[in-house]
């Protein structure tokens, strides 16, 4: 099965494992890289040294590509990039910031990069900075999100319209048939996040996977706009939040709210009422916490059986 993306990351099937905060640990990425598709650690909920030691442990854990998320809102994103390339790491994603200000000096060093957008025109911009490929969100997305509330479905192929370079899409992608889907609509892969959360080797918390494989169609909304948006799955925090939202708050008052460590304290630490608990509009989807090599294997038959199935409509 080879495009663009596979021979661009040198993988199986073109399919990223997202490089998710509290999720994306090193066990994931390894399992994710041996399964043929392309792990990503994600460093945005690590410190520098915590990364180092992730990105050592999947090397060890895999002699397959691999590659590192960034957030470029991290506070210490000069270390981090340096970590990355200490360790030799050949592929970063990149996030939440300018594209033009990482891409060059990391390609300059040997690295590839690709930057995850939610429009056109972000997309665009990414080309322009150079990247090597872009991968374009749509509004299902778990965790953080676009403010234009762009859905998957259309955004690809206006993505697909105006750049040149490797489009992956993201965004309510779990299955085979979300796959063929991505793929005819123009893209030249898929990025999978919510699917993976759910998996045996996913560094969340059990009690939030529970969570994730009992979610319905509905559960999750897309909130905190005024600060960064992003979906979550309904529970004490969020109603919460939407208290407070009827009293016309300031952009002061949610961030008291909201406070610190949130994500950590739901994904990570399991705390259902009062943390965080991110995941897409998929999860609805997914109703059972499996390996990696499982969801892979799964996902690579359903695609080939709706392939087949295309000239019969």
């Amino acid at each position: 099965m080879q495009n663009r993306i596979t021979k661009l990351f040198n993988i199986k099937y073109p399919i990223i494992q997202a490089g998710m905060i509290w999720n994306s640990g090193w066990r994931l990425a390894s399992a994710a890289s041996n399964s043929g598709i392309l792990g990503l650690i994600g460093a945005g909920s690590m410190y520098p040294e915590v990364l180092r030691e992730h990105i050592q442990k999947c090397k060890k854990a895999t002699n397959k590509p691999f590659g590192v998320n960034v957030p470029m809102l991290y506070p210490n994103i000069t270390e981090i990039m340096d970590i990355i390339v200490d360790e030799g790491v050949k592929i970063v994603f990149t996030s939440a910031g300018n594209p033009k200000t990482w891409t060059k000096w990391l390609q300059d060093k040997g690295i590839m990069v690709v930057h995850v957008v939610s429009s056109v025109k972000f997309a665009l911009k990414a080309q322009a900075a150079g990247v090597d490929a872009v991968v374009a969100e749509g509004f299902e997305a778990g965790g953080h999100n676009g403010r234009d509330e762009t859905t998957t479905l259309t955004l690809i192929p206006m993505v697909k319209e105006q750049v040149q370079i490797p489009l992956i899409a993201a965004g309510g992608i779990a299955t085979g048939r979300a796959m063929l889907a991505s793929l005819i609509l123009g893209a030249d892969g898929v990025q999978v996040g919510s699917r993976f959360v759910a998996s045996e080797e996913s560094s969340a918390h059990k009690a939030f996977k529970e969570v994730v494989i009992k979610a319905k169609e509905g559960d999750t909304q897309l909130t905190l706009k005024e600060l960064a948006p992003v979906r979550l799955i309904k529970n004490k925090f969020y109603n919460e939040l939407q208290a407070l939202y009827k009293t016309s708050p300031t952009v002061e008052e949610l961030k008291e709210l909201l406070g610190r460590a949130r994500a950590k304290r739901g994904m990570f630490e399991g705390d259902l009422e009062d943390g965080e608990l991110e995941i897409g509009q998929i999860a609805g989807l997914i109703h059972e916490i499996k390996p990696v090599a499982q969801i892979v294997k799964e996902m690579i038959q359903e695609f080939e059986q709706a392939k087949q199935a295309v000239p019969n409509l």
